[in-house]
């Protein structure tokens, strides 16, 4: 046999043995499934504005929360968009660079500014705005629409209950 087949061979007996001893299996795992779930609708979804505006999904993210809710700070932004600060930076930088994001002085807390969308900005979230509705219904099309209420209440509970996981102390391995 040679070293190729070898190592289709070994492959494929370790496949077997896993699919009967492994405790986890990736691919019916709940968390690994939503995380890809996630990454590809990302990623398609990356496909209208990428190109077009030549923005990534971190100043995608930062457009739309400007868009929805007018005026932010970074730190909000960011935790709006459970993106971390550092990522939250670079992005309106890049958008500042294209003018389609200002900032000014807050005169609250002088230590962070407050961030809008430009007149330029406003137009690329306007613009977009019903293509990425248009993406949304196209992925939901494949939920028969008497489960799209039950799929929603679904992710309304899991978001939930992962906020509260999220803010438990952690926990070691079971012990035994």
């Amino acid at each position: 046999m040679g070293d190729e087949a070898q190592v289709k061979e070994d492959v494929r007996a370790s496949a077997a043995q896993g699919a009967t001893v492994a405790p986890l299996r990736l691919e019916e795992f709940l968390p690994y499934r939503i995380n890809l779930l996630a990454s590809l609708v990302a990623e398609s979804l990356s496909l209208i504005y990428a190109k077009r505006y030549r923005i990534g999904i971190a100043e995608w993210r930062v457009l739309v929360t400007l868009g929805q809710y007018g005026v932010m700070t970074g730190k909000a932004i960011g935790a709006h968009s459970h993106m971390h600060k550092t990522k939250v930076s670079r992005a309106v930088r890049m958008l500042e660079s294209r003018q389609l994001v200002m900032r000014r002085a807050n005169r609250i807390d002088l230590r962070e500014a407050l961030l809008s969308l430009t007149p330029s900005g406003l137009d690329v979230y306007r613009d977009l705005a019903p293509a990425a509705l248009g993406f949304a219904q196209r992925l939901v099309a494949v939920v028969d629409p008497s489960d799209r209420a039950t799929l929603d209440r679904a992710l309304t509970a899991l978001t939930d209950s992962a906020t509260r996981l999220a803010a438990e102390p952690p926990r070691g391995p079971p012990e035994g």
